[in-house]
């Protein structure tokens, strides 16, 4: 009778092992590629984005160069995008263009990362205006910028082109006004070749950009108050021509040199 018992014990003890639990069996065991494919789609078209990427992610693990691997990356980078992962989106969208560089998808790729930054670039937005603009960091504005920058060139003709061209005219006037607002920041601590240096850039890199007048008026204070009258001048000079009622231009002129 003692020994009934204590086997009764042992098996109560370990009856986990021998009879597992059915609720952490994979109920997507034996699923084909295409099932995987169309249960995660179905996830994503319904906003459950994280439900899909556990599927594209099975399908990738046990599919790896099927006929539905590719536009899964795709989907995969496009969920991650929405779940606000961007270095996600992006180390999936890399992934795509590194193994299908031909893909007739690629210039969806390149639009896809530039929105995913597009998208982290909002924090960056918010935060323009801060009491050093020494610390403000336009990394995701110029990164999207670059990204769109590099889908309009490869493939001009896209379908994804026009919006992303609106979107760099915005990320320009960003980026341009960043500059600008980090030139004032040196203006008033009196360090004027890094001033002139920032206005400079913004006016190299961001043409047409609305902070563009304002990069010009400090280029010529700046380079005013050095002594560095030729390029001073040239600075008034590109300012008076292109914005001649801008109210920068007296600002320049009444400007001081410094003994």
């Amino acid at each position: 009778m003692k020994k009934i018992l204590v086997l009764a014990l042992a098996l109560s003890v370990s009856g986990c092992s021998l009879f597992p639990d059915k609720k952490d069996d994979d109920v997507t065991e034996g699923w084909s590629a295409e099932r995987l494919y169309y249960e995660a789609r179905d996830a994503m078209d319904s906003g459950n984005y994280r439900k899909a990427l556990e599927y594209y992610q099975k399908l990738q693990a046990r599919h790896p160069f099927g006929k539905f691997s590719k536009q899964a990356l795709l989907d995969m980078a496009y969920s991650h995008y929405k779940q606000d992962e961007t270095a996600e989106a992006i180390a999936a969208c890399n992934r795509f263009l590194k193994l299908y560089p031909n893909n007739p998808h690629a210039d969806y790729a390149f639009y896809l990362k530039g929105l995913a930054l597009f998208n982290q670039g909002k924090g960056f937005t918010d935060r323009l205006i801060t009491k050093d603009p020494s610390q403000r960091d336009p990394g995701a504005a110029l990164g999207a910028f670059r990204e769109f920058s590099e889908l309009v060139k490869r493939y001009p003709k896209s379908k994804y082109v026009p919006d992303a061209r609106q979107r760099m005219i915005f990320l320009r006037n960003i980026l341009a006004q960043h500059e600008v607002n980090v030139a004032e920041y040196y203006m008033r601590r009196n360090a004027f070749v890094a001033a002139a240096n920032r206005a400079r850039y913004a006016v190299e890199n961001y043409q047409q950009a609305p902070a563009i007048p304002k990069a010009l008026t400090i280029m010529a204070k700046a380079y005013k108050i050095l002594g560095m009258t030729d390029l001073s001048n040239d600075a008034l000079r590109v300012l008076e021509k292109n914005f001649p009622k801008y109210p920068g231009i007296a600002e320049v002129k009444a400007t001081r040199v410094v003994q």
